[in-house]
């Protein structure tokens, strides 16, 4: 198949997703559709079968003893490159997704985090974290403190300190 193809598509594929997420967190679609993990076996799929097809015994030496010159050398493989790029769409849009779930589950804020993560996984989850612990410290409300999910999908999940 087509590298460029599979590229976009992959592309493509997860947009609607983080769109839900970010722009519709409370609409009860979206919480049907990230409560479902097909999505990632989709992705896994597709990272199955590029990891498979990109494999040979000079790229498996390589990640059996990784060192930086040599996977900068096997990234340089459009194959690699694209097997790389499905990590981490399928890594990113997993820690959205438990972003996304959180606030929903406590009524924190998440739309920074959910951006974020969406452009550099790691900051969108050191945000979530972050934003966690500055709720934690000027309120004295615990991360672990829930909120009801609401039936009504225009309105945000109500928390303890709205009731």
């Amino acid at each position: 198949m087509n590298l460029e193809f599979l590229f976009s598509a992959a592309n493509l594929f997860v947009l609607p997703f983080w769109v839900l997420m970010i722009v519709l967190p409370n609409w009860g679609i979206t919480r049907k559709v990230m409560s479902s993990l097909l999505p990632f076996v989709a992705l896994a799929g597709l990272y199955l079968y590029l990891f498979i097809n990109s494999l040979d015994p000079d790229t498996a030496g390589s990640f059996a003893n990784p060192q930086l010159a040599e996977l900068a050398r096997l990234f340089a493989d459009e194959k690699v490159t694209l097997t790389g790029w499905v990590h981490f769409l399928v890594a990113d849009l997993f820690v959205g997704r438990w972003i996304y779930w959180e606030g929903q589950r406590t009524g924190l804020w998440t739309v920074h985090s959910l951006v974020l993560c969406l452009f550099a996984g790691p900051l969108g989850l050191l945000s979530h974290v972050a934003t966690q612990g500055f709720v934690q410290l000027f309120t004295g409300r615990s991360p672990n403190d829930t909120a009801p999910l609401t039936t009504n999908d225009s309105s945000p999940p109500v928390t303890e300190s709205a009731k």
